[in-house]
């Protein structure tokens, strides 16, 4: 959600490193945007904006069909308990999907688990929550009272949202739970107000997320009433310090992207200390560094670390905050592509941060415009061979885990298109950044040995070095690396350490059977140390919401004691639209029939 003025930002500096001129708009709003800015923003933006891509990939002739309510996939549990709404067919996923996921346990009761995902079944996205109460076996929906805030901010009693969405669930030692939810207004391309106001807010639960604190609490706001600030917040998430032995427990964290329009994209931080009723003024965490060497043409108001985007929070068990986000002002020569992911840490509850160390390297997904003639201006995971099916957009971030058995040790995965099973000497060679989209591109993603993996880099000195910090990520340890997985495309993944001190890493996977050639995907299981297992029961045809564009931008996984619980989106369900007086399906061109994406969740013992 709202990935779309960080896509320009990360494009246009991607086109400074190439070689090609970008010139900062005073706004972010589209009338104030250049001719070549317009030709740059990415999709996400003019779908927001008044270009919808459902409409330019229309849909085929409808099938009469039955609607049923299906809760269950063999040992896959459907978390949103909704029945699908059936939509016009070129509004193909708005009224229907729930994507972008987060699960986390009840540290008192792991029997109480909570999940949020963007959810559209009311048409636009705002912050869909689910609750369990038994493990996950079964679920009940809430609904988040996020229809307006106070206005205090904007100059009247309430401001009132049209969307939201970057969920994200986390709770405290005392059994409270929480969401944090950025609510925006979209402005005057989509409809008749030019209001393109955005806010963080938070909700806390006092019943396992069976009901939620109204009004949500702000984070942060932004008035913007003439939809021509060009600044924005976005890409929030949180965690709580819930261990019983931290100076700083039940401090509720969250970090974000601060967009300005100067072309400038920092990572930002705000605490709670009070649960949630009011937070700090914000905290910049991406500040300078000498591993910033390029910083693409754009001012340095707070550090030459200007271009950022992707931030996790994790704290450890004796108060200590780490933050994880991908950053794009390394330095690189010919034509290498890679960018890189730093860590900082606050050992004050979030009042100051350390200098960033790197985390490692990576490379970014390729192109997608000039490998599946899609969705230009973003980076996704095309599938082998002719077909053009696998367009949503998705990008390689980072996250965070710190041992609560031995908090020296820190776990940093996330995803590379070159790593051990794919690089030169495999088949896959970095060939520099699109002239005209400023995204990364390979030799070898078609018909050659790319394929993304998700890596590891741990640190074992709490922080101060990791081992991608000085070593190649071709030479980093993959957490998909069965031989199956060797030439196959993981990428989305979530991480977490269990109580035991399991490190356990969840991601779609494109192993099994022939789906690295239709573009088709699984979730598979990994516990370092341990097994590899697929969890999703069959295969998921690629998404054909949103005109195949959006799949969300992220997934989870929570590890107990005894288990692991990914939560994903997930595209089996059939999709239904209006075939007056009856529903019907259809085939999209990527996927026949087309689908619908729902929230999926499976139990997974840890062995």
């Amino acid at each position: 959600m709202r990935l779309r003025r960080a896509l320009y930002v990360l494009a246009a500096a991607a086109l400074v490193t190439a070689g090609l001129s970008v010139t900062p708009a005073e706004g972010f709003a589209f009338k104030d945007l250049t001719p070549l800015q317009k030709r740059l923003v990415s999709g996400a933006l003019t779908e927001a904006l008044g270009d919808d891509h459902s409409a330019r990939r229309s849909l085929g002739a409808g099938r009469p069909a039955t609607q049923d309510c299906d809760n269950r996939i063999a040992d896959n549990v459907k978390v949103n308990q909704n029945c699908q709404n059936p939509t016009d067919a070129d509004l193909h996923g708005r009224g229907q999907a729930q994507n972008e996921t987060w699960i986390a346990a009840n540290p008192r009761d792991a029997r109480q688990l909570l999940a949020a995902y963007n959810d559209y079944r009311r048409g636009d996205g705002t912050c869909g929550v689910s609750y369990s109460g038994d493990g996950g076996a079964r679920w009940a929906d809430a609904t988040t009272p996020n229809g307006f805030t106070r206005g205090t901010a904007f100059g009247k009693p309430r401001q009132y949202w049209q969307g939201g969405g970057d969920p994200s669930v986390a709770w405290d030692s005392r059994g409270n739970a929480y969401l944090s939810c950025l609510s925006f207004n979209r402005g005057t391309a989509v409809s008749p107000n030019a209001d393109q106001s955005s806010g963080i807010y938070l909700f806390r639960s006092a019943t396992g997320g069976a009901s939620w604190t109204f009004t949500g609490r702000p984070t942060a706001e932004h008035s913007d009433p003439e939809g021509d600030d060009g600044f924005l917040h976005d890409k929030q998430l949180m965690t709580v310090d819930a261990s019983t032995s931290s100076p700083f427990r039940d401090r509720v964290y969250v970090t974000w992207t601060k967009f300005d329009s100067d072309g400038t994209a920092y990572i930002v931080s705000s605490h709670s200390a009070d649960s949630g009723e009011t937070f700090s003024p914000l905290v910049v965490v991406s500040t300078d560094s000498a591993l910033c060497q390029n910083t693409l043409g754009l001012p340095t108001p707070a550090g030459r670390c200007n271009v950022n985007q992707f931030s996790q929070p994790v704290t450890a068990p004796d108060g200590t905050l780490y933050v994880v986000w991908a950053n794009f002002n390394n330095a690189v020569t010919g034509t290498d592509n890679r960018n890189q992911m730093l860590v900082s840490k606050s050992t004050d509850g979030g009042a100051t941060f350390s200098p960033p160390v790197k985390a490692g390297d990576f490379y970014e997904l390729p192109d997608c415009l000039t490998y599946q003639n899609a969705n230009a201006f973003r980076s996704c995971v095309p599938e082998k061979g002719a077909t053009q099916n696998s367009v949503f957009r998705a990008a390689n971030y980072p996250y965070i885990a710190v041992n609560p058995r031995n908090p020296a040790q820190i776990a940093v995965a996330y995803g590379s298109y070159i790593n051990r099973n794919s690089q030169e000497s495999k088949g896959c060679t970095p060939a520099g950044f699109s002239a005209t989209t400023g995204i990364n591109l390979y030799d070898g993603v078609k018909a050659g040995g790319c394929n993304n993996d998700i890596v590891l880099s741990e640190s074992s000195d709490g922080g101060a070095s990791f081992a991608g910090t000085a070593a190649d990520v071709r030479t980093l340890p993959s957490l998909s690396d069965r031989p199956a997985q060797r030439t196959t495309d993981q990428f989305f993944h979530g991480l977490d350490y269990s109580p035991t001190g399991r490190l356990v890493a969840a991601y779609y996977d494109r192993q099994y059977g022939n789906a690295n050639a239709t573009g088709f995907s699984d979730v598979s299981l990994t516990v370092k140390g341990g097994s590899t297992r697929r969890v999703t029961s069959s295969s998921m045809p690629p998404a054909s919401q949103f005109g195949g564009a959006f799949f969300g931008d992220y997934i989870f996984v929570e590890a107990t004691a005894a288990h692991a619980y990914p939560v994903w989106s997930d595209t089996r369900a059939k999709a239904l639209f209006v075939c007056a007086p009856a529903v019907c399906t259809a085939p999209a061109p990527n996927a026949d029939p087309a689908n619908d994406q729902e929230v999926y969740v499976s139990k997974e013992p840890l062995s």
